[in-house]
């Protein structure tokens, strides 16, 4: 019977949302042989920061942490089934939509795109996906 396991990356930041506190979430968990990464933002592994100020550059961060994530859970972006894009401005859809295209030639997995508010200041994008491991 498959048991639910937590994923980490050092690959993708781990953030808590108050000074001092510890993270109430996991990169990821892993259950049979489904992958679920918690919302990532575009910020660099080690130090927290913001990897860019525009949308096209924290896309790709965003989308490296996810995979990041993924990877070390047994999947991949290869691999991703689905994925939830929360975006503070609707006006950057179409670079959401380019950047996601290199990301995902081919047959993209299933997608869904909101607006939503910022978690804190500066970040544009934050994604969250579900991935596969392949038999």
């Amino acid at each position: 019977m498959a048991k639910r396991e937590i994923v980490r990356s050092e690959s993708a930041p781990q953030v808590g949302f108050s000074p001092g506190m510890a993270s109430p979430i996991s990169q990821g968990t892993r259950f049979g042989n489904l992958v679920f990464v918690s919302g990532m933002g575009p910020l660099d592994p080690e130090t927290k920061q913001l990897t860019a100020t525009d949308i096209e550059g924290q896309v790709r961060s965003t989308l490296d942490n996810v995979d990041a994530v993924l990877q070390a859970g047994g999947s991949s972006l290869a691999n991703t089934l689905k994925v939830n894009c929360y975006l503070r401005d609707m006006g950057d859809f179409p670079v959401w939509n380019k950047v996601f295209k290199e990301y995902f030639p081919g047959d993209p997995p299933a997608r869904t795109t909101v607006q939503a508010s910022a978690p804190r200041e500066g970040v544009l994008v934050e994604i969250e996906a579900i991935g596969c491991i392949p038999d």
